[in-house]
């Protein structure tokens, strides 16, 4: 059982907490907390062995808590996800393979892709994948279309695998901390379509890569993993984008290992992840 929890700060939280779970004889295996203490907010996530009518424990935590408590109590073991891509495979394939051997902790129910490339590599790991060509649609009718897929399908999350579309505000608000993203990490620095290329003309010495939940604020959601690795001279671009989609891969898959086995708290544009 995972119980989630966050609200307003106050003293005797975790009493409150631990005194409810022992009168409904649930034996606490771990307890993770932290307190932002600029917002004066309290979150918590709690492991405990003995599973209970999760309904009855989240209205006594409740009656325990602040009145803005937040408790998610012993969410769904097995997350659902729906990728959307456009041509590079790196992120995908990393996920397909995850999902194909079970080690994911996730379900890939589909992927969207608004280029026909990577339809081969979904058709062998029998996964679904759905085309929908934004260049012969306008950008409210193709995102129309992607509702009409999504919407075929139970999902927790979207997760742009390296989806080169931006998209709309209206679309983004469908979906609050719903939509995860990633990127690398030479943005605001290196814009446009060859941010490699810059890096390497710059003589940039890190790349890094950053997963973060989409807003309609462009890459500015709130960050879930970001990683660095070093480089030096001898890199060309070429050798720059390879380690960049390396490391692109393993923010990724690292972002969801802590999505999906519910370790990530939203507050206002911050995360708070419990490693």
């Amino acid at each position: 059982m995972v119980i989630l929890i966050q609200c307003k700060d106050r003293v005797g939280l975790v009493a409150s907490i631990a005194g409810v779970m022992a009168q409904q004889g649930i034996n606490i295996v771990s307890m993770r907390e932290h307190v932002d203490t600029e917002a004066i907010r309290f979150f918590t996530r709690v492991v405990a062995e003995h599973h209970t009518d999760s309904g009855l424990l989240r209205e006594l935590l409740q009656k325990a808590l602040p009145e803005d408590a937040i408790i998610s109590v012993n969410p769904e073991p097995e997350k659902k996800i729906i990728l959307l891509v456009t041509k590079e495979y790196h992120c995908l394939s990393d996920i397909l393979i995850r999902h194909h051997f079970k080690t994911l902790g996730a379900s890939v129910q589909c992927v969207i892709g608004n280029h026909e490339v990577l339809k081969d590599i979904c058709d062998r790991f029998e996964v679904p994948f759905y085309f929908i060509d934004h260049e012969s649609r306008a950008k409210d009718e193709f995102e129309k279309n992607l509702l009409e897929v999504i919407r075929d399908h139970s999902y927790d999350y979207l997760v742009l695998a390296k989806f080169m579309r931006i998209l709309s505000p209206q679309f983004v608000e469908l979906f609050p901390t719903r939509i995860v993203n990633i990127h690398h990490s030479f943005l605001p620095a290196f814009i446009g379509a060859n941010p490699y290329k810059q890096a390497y003309m710059r003589g940039v010495k890190l790349i890094g890569a950053t997963a973060h939940f989409v807003t309609n604020d462009l890459d500015e959601g709130p960050i879930i993993e970001q990683q660095i690795i070093p480089i030096n001279h001898t890199y060309t671009a070429a050798d720059m984008v390879k380690a960049g989609k390396e490391i692109e891969t393993a923010v990724l898959a690292k972002a969801l290992k802590m999505l999906v086995e519910d370790r990530v708290f939203v507050y206002n544009n911050k995360t708070i992840v419990f490693e």
